[in-house]
């Protein structure tokens, strides 16, 4: 039988530190600020802005939002991320994804400041990370780092799988896992033999979309498996990419969904926000 990996708890723990942080930043007269844009009423994005200001509202951190209307213009979303930009007011700009289809998501990112970048999706970000020099990291990946480490096994010398290759999750996944000296292998579509792959992954990460994608013959005994997924199942209701009841007995740990690496998520996002500020300030 497998041991849960606690998101929730993990996520209470470093938003909790996070608080005392800003409390103090705030003594010596630096108030953090994000500022989120969402575009359109996509009702999950709506469920992660709430969630975001929500966090904010708990650590002390001063939060905006920018609700705009799916017509709005790519310029008109631009014009905003610039004056953000140099507003003083605020050290983190967030653009929730998916954007209307005619908005290039791309050219939105890059026109946010790259010191001001808490998603860490800005080409000069992602370089900082691909080297290893970075100030800030995406935060689902740089999340289920810190849910690996909850479990006090060691990332170095470990066949690490990544399944998925997108740019906000597979790709930086794997170079954090490679960071701390991991074996890594990136699956994906087009991958032949991945049950054979991910059979032999000391640690599996799931991040493909697709509802309970792994089964239990894709994992090997004793495997740590995440799954980053957010589907739903064929009864509407909410499951990972990886088949949990079939899993959960074969791995040593394993992330629930929900409850996993979704607060993770947003505990890294708050933890950016502070660390732009102190940058921004010359704290650090």
């Amino acid at each position: 039988m497998s041991q849960i990996i606690d998101g929730k708890a993990v996520s209470v723990k470093i938003k909790n530190d996070l608080a005392v942080e800003v409390a103090s930043l705030r003594e010596s007269g630096v108030k953090p600020g994000l500022a989120v844009i969402i575009v359109g009423n996509n009702p999950a994005s709506r469920v992660y802005v709430n969630n975001k200001k929500k966090a904010c509202e708990e650590i002390g951190i001063y939060s905006e939002e920018y609700a705009l209307n799916a017509e709005t213009s790519q310029e008109e979303l631009i014009n905003l991320v610039e004056h953000l930009n140099v507003d003083d007011k605020i050290n983190g700009i967030l653009v929730q994804l998916p954007l209307p289809e005619h908005i290039d998501e791309n050219a939105v990112i890059q026109a946010i400041s790259p010191l001001k970048d808490v998603d860490a999706f800005h080409v000069q970000n992602v370089g900082h990370i691909m080297i290893g020099d970075f100030e800030f990291l995406p935060c689902t990946p740089s999340g289920v780092m810190e849910l690996i480490h909850s479990t006090g096994i060691e990332v170095e010398g470990k066949n690490c799988v990544v399944i998925g290759r997108s740019n906000i999750v597979g790709k930086p996944m794997a170079m954090l896992l490679l960071h701390e000296n991991g074996t890594v292998t990136i699956c994906h579509s087009r991958t032949k033999n991945l049950a054979q792959i991910t059979a032999g992954a000391d640690i599996l990460v799931a991040a493909v979309g697709r509802a309970k994608f792994v089964t239990a013959d894709m994992v090997k005994e004793g495997a740590v498996v995440i799954d980053v997924g957010m589907n739903r199942d064929e009864n509407g209701k909410l499951c990972g990419d990886v088949d949990f009841e079939a899993v959960k007995d074969k791995a040593s740990f394993i992330t629930p969904v929900p409850g996993g690496v979704g607060p993770m998520t947003i505990a890294t996002l708050m933890k950016n926000t502070v660390k732009a500020a102190k940058i921004q300030n010359h704290m650090e």
